[in-house]
C-alpha cells in the first residue's frame, strides 16, 4: 500500500496540479514526505517553514490582525497558512500546519493542540487535532493528519466529478 504522500503525488501527476505548503510546528517534515517520493519534483512547487510569528505574516501572508487577535496556534491561521503557501508559490493545492508540539503551552494552548489545513481550487478546510505524545510524536501526527486531509480531499473531488 501507497503511503499518503505518494498517493498525494501520483493523485497530483495524474490531475496536473501542484502542491505547497507553510508549515510552522512541523518544521519542514511535512515538505520533506513529499519530497520523499519518487516523481515529487513534477507536482511540488516549494514550501514555507514560518516557524517565526512574524514570517507568518511576511512569508506567508497571514494577516497580522489575525495573528494578534487570535494568536498562532488558531483553526483560521491554520486556513491562512494553507492560502498564502497556494498563493505565494503559486500552486493548485496548499497545505498549513500550526499548532503546539509541547512540552509548554503557547498562546494558552495546551501541548497537542493542532489545526492542518487544506487550501484547494474550490474550498478550504481546517481539521482541529487534539494530539498525544512527547514532541516528535506531536509532529509527525501534524504531518500524517495534513496528508491525509489532502488525501481526502483528492478522493472527494474525484468523486464529485465521477458523481
Amino acid at each position: 500500500m501507497a503511503s499518503p504522500a505518494a498517493e498525494i503525488v501520483s493523485s497530483l501527476r495524474t490531475r496536473a496540479q501542484t502542491l505547497a505548503v507553510a508549515e510552522s510546528l512541523t518544521g519542514g517534515q511535512l515538505c520533506a514526505a513529499v519530497v520523499d517520493v519518487p516523481g515529487a519534483s513534477a507536482v511540488f512547487r516549494g514550501g514555507l517553514v514560518v516557524y517565526a510569528t512574524d514570517l507568518k505574516t511576511s512569508l506567508a501572508g497571514v494577516p497580522d490582525d489575525l495573528l494578534a487577535a487570535r494568536g498562532a496556534v488558531d483553526p483560521q491561521v491554520a486556513a491562512a497558512l494553507a492560502a498564502g503557501a497556494r498563493q505565494r508559490c503559486g500552486a493548485d493545492w496548499g497545505l498549513g500546519t500550526t499548532g503546539v508540539a509541547g512540552p509548554d503551552p503557547q498562546d494558552g494552548k495546551p501541548a497537542g493542540t493542532v489545526f492542518v489545513a487544506c487550501h484547494g481550487p474550490v474550498r478550504a478546510l481546517v481539521r482541529p487535532l487534539r494530539l498525544s505524545g512527547d514532541r516528535s510524536a506531536i509532529r509527525s501526527a501534524a504531518v500524517t493528519a495534513a496528508l491525509d486531509l489532502l488525501r481526502d480531499e483528492l478522493a472527494q473531488v474525484t468523486r464529485a466529478a465521477e458523481g
